[in-house]
């Protein structure tokens, strides 16, 4: 990927309080923004529909989603501390960008982004 990926403080805040709030159980969130032509800007997460989590694993249905072409990709938490994907995480990729984060979920540090290689992709913070 030769974009480069950035996240709005607002989202890397979002996906660390719901992480934090699912645990010990896994969560899942679709990843919004916009790509442009030389970077990606991911602006906002929502819940999937009817979305599920335990212990071990999260997911959602695609057929239950809205036709959204503003979503692209997907964060889900690892409560083992683990943020390197299995897997099926990368047989279950949606989207082109995955985020997992992992226990304890303090800060940017606690978040990994991933493409569907399983390439680890560097990511920048901007301001809302």
């Amino acid at each position: 990927m030769g974009k480069k990926v950035f996240f709005k403080i607002k989202v890397i805040k979002s996906l660390l309080n719901y992480f934090k709030a699912c645990h010990p159980n896994e969560g899942i969130l679709l990843l919004r923004g916009k790509v442009k032509k030389d970077k990606i800007v991911v602006e906002e997460v929502i819940i999937p529909p009817f979305s599920e989590g335990a212990e071990d694993f999260s997911t959602f249905n695609p057929y239950h989603l809205p036709l959204d072409f503003s979503i692209i990709g997907s964060a889900h938490s690892h409560p083992n501390g683990v943020l390197k994907p299995s897997l099926t995480d990368l047989t279950h990729f949606y989207g082109f960008l995955m985020v997992i984060g992992a226990y304890p979920y303090e800060d940017e540090k606690d978040l990994a982004l991933y493409d569907k290689e399983g390439k680890r992709i560097i990511f920048g913070i901007e301001e809302d």
